[in-house]
This record gives C-alpha cells, sequence and structure tokens, in this order.
C-alpha cells in the first residue's frame, strides 16, 4: 500500500514508495511543482521541511489526486525520531492518510473519475499537495464530509474498528479500557463503542479533558497522571474489563492484561511509551523494552484471556478486507453514527508546530495538515 511521492525523495525502492523517474503527464498536462513534507533525517520537530517537487502523470492503474487535508498519526512522531519501521529511510515523504480530488485517471481505471472527491490511505508519501496512488488505495468521501473529516476518518477509524469488533468481538454490557482516550484511535474508539448498548468505557486522559471525554460517552475517565488507572478501574469494577486498548506498551501491557475480566481481551497496538521527547531516548527505549510483556500458551491457557498484537502498517496487501471495513465506516458516517472529530488545522509550513500539539498531548480528536490554502477558499471549494 503505497504512494508515489510524483516523485517522491530519493532512496525508497521503486516497489515501494518511489517510481523509477517521472512519467509523461497524463492528459497532456505539464509536470508542475507542487509543495510537499519531507522528513529530511530523524530527530526532532525540524527534521520535516517543506520542499518543492515535480512530478508527473498517474501511470497505468493510479489516479492523480489534488490534496486538500492529511491526518497527522502517532506512526509519523515514531518514524520522525526512526522509530518505526514502515517508513522508507530518509529523505522520504511521510504521511499515511489524505483527502483531496481527483484530477487525473491512469490507464485501465474505470471506476474514478476526474472530480470525484476521495480519501487515500497509503504505507507514507502523502503529506504533499498532489499525490500519484493506485485507484485501488482511494475510496470515495460519503456525501456531506469535509476534506477535513476525510483525512481522518481511515487510519484512526479502521485501527478502532477492527480492534474493537474484529479482535475485541465487542457485544452488549460490556466494559472497554480505552487509553489515550482523547486522541484520535480513542475518539474513534468511543464512537464506536456508543454503536453498541449499555457498553461501560474507562477513558485515561489527562484531567483539562475529561470534560470532552464525559460528553463524547465516556462513563470513567482517568488522569493516568495522578492515579494509579488499574486501582481506579478496579474500585468501580472489582472483576476488572473486558477489553483493553493498548497503544502504550512496556509496563502498561502488562497491567492490561492483569486487568482483563475471564475471557477478557487485551490488544496492543502501539509503543508510544517509546515516545517521551522530541528525540529518540535511549533510556526509555530500554525502560520500555525491559518492561516488555511476555506470555506463553501455557500460561495463557490457565488465565481464559486473549491477547491480540494490531498494526495497520503491515495490512498493505490485504485490499479486500481493509475495503470492507471502509464500507462499514463509511455507512455509519452516512447514518450519523460516527463523526470524525477535529482538534485543530494546521498549515504545511507550520509541521512542527502540529506535531508538537501531538506530542505533548495536547490534542483532543485529530490533528490535521493542510497545502497553504487559505481555509476561506477551501470552504468554498467543497461546496
Amino acid at each position: 500500500m503505497s504512494a508515489e511521492p510524483a516523485p517522491a525523495a530519493a532512496a525508497a525502492p521503486p516497489s515501494a514508495e518511489q517510481a523509477p523517474g517521472p512519467e509523461p503527464p497524463a492528459g497532456g498536462e505539464e509536470a508542475a511543482e507542487h509543495r510537499a513534507l519531507v522528513l529530511t533525517g530523524f530527530g526532532g520537530y525540524e527534521k520535516v521541511k517543506v520542499q518543492a517537487r515535480r512530478g508527473g502523470g498517474p501511470r497505468p492503474g493510479e489516479v492523480s489526486v489534488r490534496v486538500r487535508a492529511c491526518g497527522l498519526n502517532f506512526a509519523d512522531l515514531m518514524a520522525r525520531q526512526g522509530l518505526y519501521d514502515r517508513l522508507p529511510p530518509p529523505p522520504v515523504c511521510p504521511g499515511m492518510e489524505c483527502a483531496g480530488t481527483v484530477r487525473a485517471i491512469g490507464d485501465g481505471v474505470g471506476d474514478r473519475q476526474v472530480g470525484d472527491k476521495v480519501m487515500v490511505l497509503a504505507r507514507s508519501g502523502l503529506w504533499q499537495e498532489v499525490v500519484n496512488v493506485p485507484a485501488g488505495q482511494t475510496f470515495l468521501m460519503p456525501e456531506g464530509m469535509s476534506f477535513e473529516e476525510a483525512a481522518a476518518l481511515l487510519v484512526n477509524y479502521i485501527t478502532a474498528y477492527m480492534i474493537l469488533f474484529d479482535f475485541g468481538n465487542l457485544r452488549p454490557n460490556q466494559s472497554v479500557l480505552i487509553h489515550m482516550a482523547a486522541g484520535g484511535v480513542g475518539t474513534a474508539a468511543i464512537q464506536l463503542c456508543k454503536t453498541v448498548e449499555n457498553v461501560t468505557i474507562f477513558g485515561t486522559a489527562s484531567a483539562s479533558k475529561h470534560e470532552a471525554l464525559k460528553e463524547s460517552g465516556v462513563a470513567h475517565p482517568i488522569d493516568y497522571r495522578t492515579m494509579d488507572y488499574a486501582e481506579e478501574v478496579r474500585k468501580i469494577s472489582p472483576k476488572g474489563v473486558d477489553i483493553v486498548l493498548d497503544p502504550l506498551g512496556g509496563s502498561d501491557t502488562s497491567k492490561a492484561f492483569n486487568l482483563l475480566k475471564p475471557m477478557g481481551k487485551l490488544i496492543t497496538y502501539g509503543v508510544a511509551n517509546l515516545l517521551t521527547g522530541q528525540k529518540k531516548n535511549l533510556m526509555a527505549m530500554a525502560k520500555t523494552w525491559w518492561n516488555q510483556f511476555s506470555i506463553n500458551a501455557l500460561q495463557l491457557l490457565h488465565h481464559n484471556k486473549a491477547v491480540c498484537g494490531y498494526h495497520l502498517g503491515y495490512m498493505d496487501e490485504e485490499f479486500e478486507l481493509v475495503g470492507g471495513v471502509v464500507a462499514k465506516l463509511i455507512n455509519l458516517y452516512s447514518q450519523g453514527k460516527i463523526k470524525p472529530k477535529i482538534d485543530s488545522v494546521w498549515p504545511f509550513d507550520q509541521v512542527a508546530d502540529a506535531m508538537r500539539q501531538m506530542q505533548e498531548k495536547k490534542n483532543v480528536g485529530k490533528v490535521i495538515l493542510v497545502p497553504e490554502a487559505p481555509k476561506e477558499e477551501s470552504k468554498k471549494e467543497e461546496n
């Protein structure tokens, strides 16, 4: 699942993120220069820079998309520090999701047309004004959805949906613990839990976010900074919970396992504990891996619990599986049952501030990046 960063920065193999070279533009269009965000090396916020790129038209099977909004994900923060293995080495254009308008069609594409509003999912390469991607990695935006919402849907909601329903088998009257509950996946998971009858949600977040969490449906917000969240859960539910969503890793995975009721399920999908500052922290890495949860099959037998691992980045060949989930999410959006919550929108030039907003955990909902177009203009074009 890859985007051609039109063309991307060097160093990526042709099969992954980069085309062998600019191709003749489709439909007689001249290859125009466009702006892209490029990770120039591993390190702090300053390592992501706006650079000019010149690309050709879409190859057979691809569409060219004029990007209107991009999603910022926790994996992008880890990639900047060299902690995310699905990103090719720098210099490279990051970005796993975006939304925009189809501007050109490659040969052999029958189910997309110029002017279609689409969401795009890829391993990387989408933080650009123009991207060329396989048509199968695009999804038509539902009626009434803004480009910002579309850029906030795919990664977070696919992750939350598959964790809760495919692995978690969430059912009425169950209880769920959601870490980082005010973030992108957390917000998506809360909304998806609300589509099932009488689900009790525990959510960890800093105290300033608790009011927003209660309004969104979290019955028991817990301040992980001042309280032991495991103790707080036990006070309310002595037996624990049915499902734990674990994006933290390290010792928190062990705590999550111990909080499960019999037949409970722990789904681990990240190692956020590795991120303690702008740059890679070797002490945090050592501590996280030293405390990493480990259990063998025989021990699982005795506990009557399940442990699952989820990584959307390794689903890049599972088009049918992921496409089925997207169809369900679009249906839920159209019914008004889910709606991406946008925390803030930042132009490409302020990507450092956008990353800081997420890394310092100030966001409630999704952080969005947009090309330089003024917001008023964007809204006019949407309508």
